[in-house]
């Protein structure tokens, strides 16, 4: 913690106005701070923040009147470009630090980062053309996720290999758009949890439970917690927060994605240097959720208590199914968040459901 925390009536700039900039607007209000969202166009942040700068992320005079009306930045997004960052650092602090997106930005780099504090990952390879995919799956056994080292989220800038096809025929390297790419051997894992990790400016953690996260087609639909994961897993993955956020010397609340395997390996499969979705059940089932323990991180505040009080099923809502919100909301365990985006589309998280239970043991 700084000596002097920001005073309540400062100024947040968020990087990013999409439906994680709007609940850290949300939550900075509740502490006294109000935001300012550099976005270009219409956004979801926007119908909450004190001011909105029209502009795309490396607009440079959208940075400069960025960097003179905010206290202090963040972002809500990994892939703001990352010379957007460093220009605004030489004028106001920003967290997390530029390190930590840089790392996140090129998942060849963020593996390579994990191995060297120590902890495990799926095998990788770097790929820069068809005969490295083809050497890669080789080396893999014909099983592989194929991915843009860059940009790709949800799923996107991805294709799977399964071993259902000779490496030789595997030329989809310009279908990928011809781009770096890295190839990650295939994991047949038990599940995947997730831990949301938070760290202030004096070096204090505080980390959550651990969440257990179900995908479909790239994109998650729902964080259980309690994970089910054995208690030995569940302290491996508190372990590696705390050395990942060390090692990045980080400020604000960080998302790590975890493979759980047959035989109870713990290995990181990806970081976010943000708030994340698999910890939106914090909002509902904890007194301090993650996007106000990241403006607390952010501003210089003490880290909050990351206490849960009620066990919880956390669903996004996706596409139409945010037509259903009436009939959930008629439900008197669930806790709903609608981000204000006025357009439903296919793969669009619309919002997302928190459905409490009485907690294990209480």
């Amino acid at each position: 913690m700084t000596d002097t925390p920001l005073s309540p009536g400062s100024t947040i700039g968020i990087i990013g106005g999409g439906q994680l900039g709007r609940m850290l607007t949300m939550a900075a209000a509740r502490l006294g701070y109000g935001c300012i969202v550099l976005e270009k166009g219409g956004c979801p942040a926007r119908d909450v923040c004190v001011d909105h700068i029209d502009a795309a992320y490396d607009d440079a005079d959208a940075l400069a009147m960025l960097a003179e009306k905010a206290d202090v930045v963040t972002y809500e997004f990994e892939n703001v470009p990352i010379e957007t960052v460093e220009r605004l650092t030489g004028s106001v602090p920003v967290y997390p630090p530029a390190k930590a997106l840089s790392c996140s930005q090129d998942r060849l780099a963020e593996k390579r980062f994990i191995n060297e504090t120590g902890i495990g990952t799926a095998p990788f390879l770097a790929v820069n053309n068809d005969a490295d995919i083809a050497d890669a799956l080789k080396q893999f056994g014909g099983k592989g996720v194929l991915k843009t080292r860059r940009m790709g989220y949800d799923g996107k800038g991805q294709h799977v290999f399964n071993g259902d096809a000779p490496a030789e025929e595997t030329a989809i390297f310009d279908e990928m758009g011809g781009v770096p790419l890295i190839m990650e051997g295939f994991i047949d894992f038990a599940c995947e949890i997730s831990i949301i990790a938070a760290r202030g400016q004096d070096g204090q953690i505080a980390l959550y439970d651990p969440a257990r996260n179900e995908h479909s087609e790239g994109i998650l639909r729902r964080s259980t917690v309690p994970c089910g994961a054995a208690s030995s897993i569940e302290a491996k993955a508190r372990d590696a927060a705390r050395l990942i956020v060390d090692a990045l010397d980080y400020v604000g609340v960080l998302g790590i994605e975890f493979f759980v395997t047959g035989n109870d390996e713990l290995l990181v499969n990806e970081i976010a240097p943000r708030v994340h979705n698999s910890g939106h059940w914090t909002e509902a089932a904890c007194a301090i959720n993650q996007f106000e323990q990241h403006i607390r991180a952010i501003v210089g505040l003490p880290l909050g208590s990351t206490a849960r009080h009620s066990d919880c099923v956390m669903e996004n809502l996706i596409g139409d199914e945010i037509a259903a919100l009436p009939a959930i909301a008629q439900k008197a365990d669930a806790v709903v968040h609608h981000y204000g985006k006025r357009q439903a589309r296919p793969r669009r998280k619309m919002g997302h459901v928190t459905y409490l239970s009485a907690r294990s043991g209480s």
